[in-house]
């Protein structure tokens, strides 16, 4: 019987998204002391030493895509850049007005969460036409919550170059690249300071939305079916998800900002008490689990499996306190000491003792 249960609250998780098994990806992003220009092109120095990201992946981490994704990632006291280079033999965009919805075409996509407690975060996407819908999040989509689509990022500067044509199927093109300067007096408001992230790092991961094609009278469009249903879209990202859902910030990867030039080498290594956060989330997603069977949470940890963690030989005991609206679960890091916690709607926090 208990294994029964086990196996069913095991295909729940996986229903509601899936364990961390291998660590985010991370990058440095190196400091620089003069704005560059946004032109597509990166043609600065700066952008030429910086170093690219690791080629994009298929979102659950398995398939390798058969275009190839890249990105840059720089900072000044005024803006965070972001530079990618997407391989593309078609090159096309239709989508012109700002914030429809551009993934409708191929696409590029920055996701930022400044805190990593998976709410109040940016979600950024843009077109081969340079057209832009910005928004922002205050919870994911599996929590009910607004979306804040009329937020727009004030200051925001982006472009586009095409190394080939645009929107002319006669000929084959090689790539598109996007380059972005987005302000960080707008990307702090949902940091919970007003302190520039120097040498700590923030949540984000990219993403590229990539569509099958189909040809009518010379113009571009996605493709459709039998039954004129569009095909699947194929979706490429920085960090695996493991799931096809950009929205688990928890999986996003880590982005740290350094003060050093790019010519001095930085290291960073992903801090222990994080592997705290990935359990946790495991326990939410066991939570989520249990109420979906039981239409109540668990009041006991032995319900949900996660009544101890092991985290590099050493054991965590985990605490569940209930309430009327819901739960929070509690463990401290035998790393650094710190209390970390997590409620019934996924905010992840650190408790101040």
């Amino acid at each position: 019987m208990m294994e029964n249960r086990i196996a069913l609250l095991l295909l729940l998780i996986g229903f509601f998204g899936f364990a961390q098994q291998t660590p985010p990806r991370s990058y440095v992003a190196h400091h620089i002391d003069m704005p560059l220009q946004i032109d597509g092109k990166a043609n600065e120095e700066v952008w030429k030493e910086a170093p690219f990201s690791e080629s994009f992946i298929d979102i659950e981490g398995v398939k390798i895509p058969k275009y190839q994704t890249q990105v840059k990632i720089l900072w000044d006291d005024e803006n965070l850049y972001f530079y990618a280079e997407l391989k593309e033999p078609h090159i096309w965009a239709t989508l012109k007005q700002r914030d429809t919805v551009i993934f409708y075409n191929n696409d590029f996509e920055i996701f930022i969460d400044p805190d990593g407690d998976t709410h109040n975060y940016y979600e950024f996407e843009m077109n081969a036409l340079n057209t832009v819908w910005d928004l922002l999040l205050v919870k994911p989509y599996r929590e009910s919550a607004p979306v804040l689509d009329s937020w727009d990022i004030q200051g925001l500067k982006t472009a586009v170059s095409i190394n080939g044509t645009l929107n002319d199927a006669s000929d084959i093109d090689k790539s598109w690249s996007v380059e972005i300067a987005m302000p960080w007096e707008v990307l702090k408001e949902a940091s919970g300071s007003n302190e520039l992230p120097v040498e700590k790092f923030w949540r984000i991961n990219f993403s590229r939305v990539n569509w099958d094609h189909e040809l009518d009278n010379g113009v571009y469009s996605r493709k459709k079916d039998e039954s004129s249903n569009f095909l699947p879209e194929y979706n490429w990202v920085w960090s695996p998800q493991g799931v096809i859902n950009m929205h688990e910030p928890e999986h996003w990867g880590y982005v740290y900002f350094s003060s050093k030039p790019v010519s001095e080498k930085v290291s960073f290594s992903i801090p222990q008490d994080e592997q705290i956060r990935w359990k946790l989330y495991e326990s939410y997603r066991a939570q989520k689990a249990y109420w979906s069977t039981h239409k109540s949470w668990a009041t006991d940890l032995k319900a949900i499996g996660t009544t101890r963690f092991d985290l590099e030989g050493k054991e965590l005991i985990p605490s569940l306190e209930n309430y009327s609206q819901g739960w929070v679960i509690t463990v401290k890091s035998p790393f650094s000491g710190k209390l970390y916690s997590i409620r019934e709607d996924g905010k992840y926090s650190e408790i101040n003792q």
